[in-house]
C-alpha cells in the first residue's frame, strides 16, 4: 500500500514510517525543509515543505492510498497548526481522490456525551488550564474530520512515552491509564488501522494491553 505520513519528522512520525516500511508499504514522508530525516529505505520518498503553508502537501499525497497524520506542536508552532495544516491535507486528499485518513490526537478531544476515565478528565482540565490552544486546535480538526466524507479514524492517546515497546496494545472504547504507551506501539496501531480498514468514522482510544 502507498501511505503518506504527515508529521514524519517527529519521534512518533518516524516510528510510523519505520513500521510501515517494515511491513513492505511504500511511504512518502512529509517533513519541514530544515529538518534532518535519518531513515533511508527502499520504498521511502521524502517530500519537504511547510505543511502549515501547504507546501509539498499535494506532492506528498500524490498516488497515495491512505494518509496518516501524526502532526504535533513543537516550540514556535502556530496555535492553529492542526486546523490549518489539516485543512491543506484534507483538500489535497479530496483533489487526489483519497478516502482513508488516520489521525492521532490526544484523549482531551472528546466525543459528544463522553466523560472519559479519571486520568483523562484530569488531563483535559490541565489542557484547558495550561494548553487551551492545543486542545482547541485538536478539537477543531477533529470536528472538521468528522464532518467530512472520508473513511476517517481518529485514534486518541493519553500519553506518549519513550520506553521499550511491548509489541501489543488495546484499542476501542477503553479507559486509558496514566502510564502512557510507547510510540512504536502506537505506530503499530496506526498502520494496523490502515491495513485493516476498521474503526471507520470512529474515535477509539489506544493504550497498552
Amino acid at each position: 500500500m502507498r501511505i503518506a505520513v504527515f508529521g514524519a519528522f517527529g519521534q512518533t512520525g518516524r516510528a510510523v514510517c519505520e513500521e510501515a516500511l517494515d511491513r513492505g508499504h511504500a511511504v512518502t514522508a512529509h517533513i519541514p525543509p530544515e529538518d534532518e530525516f535519518s531513515i533511508e529505505a527502499d520504498g521511502l520518498r521524502v517530500v519537504r515543505g511547510e505543511v502549515y503553508n501547504g507546501e509539498g502537501v499535494e506532492a506528498a499525497v500524490m498516488d497515495a492510498e491512505a494518509v496518516v497524520n501524526v502532526l504535533g506542536k513543537r516550540r514556535g508552532s502556530p496555535s492553529d497548526l492542526l486546523s490549518v495544516a489539516g485543512e491543506h491535507v484534507l483538500s489535497a486528499m479530496a483533489a487526489e481522490g483519497i478516502d482513508r485518513y488516520v489521525v492521532l490526537l490526544g484523549t482531551g478531544v472528546r466525543a459528544n456525551g463522553e466523560s472519559g476515565s479519571l486520568s483523562e478528565r484530569v488531563m483535559r482540565v490541565l489542557l484547558k488550564l495550561l494548553a487551551q490552544d492545543v486542545l482547541a486546535d485538536s478539537t477543531g480538526h477533529a470536528r472538521r474530520v468528522q464532518a467530512s466524507n472520508l473513511d476517517w479514524t481518529i485514534v486518541r492517546v493519553s500519553r506518549l512515552v519513550d520506553q521499550e515497546p511491548i509489541g501489543r496494545y488495546r484499542i476501542g472504547d477503553i479507559q486509558s491509564g496514566v502510564v502512557g504507551i510507547n510510540r512504536a506501539d502506537v505506530a503499530m496501531c496506526l498502520i494496523d488501522r490502515v491495513e485493516a480498514d476498521d474503526f471507520i468514522a470512529s474515535m477509539p482510544t489506544v493504550d497498552h494491553g
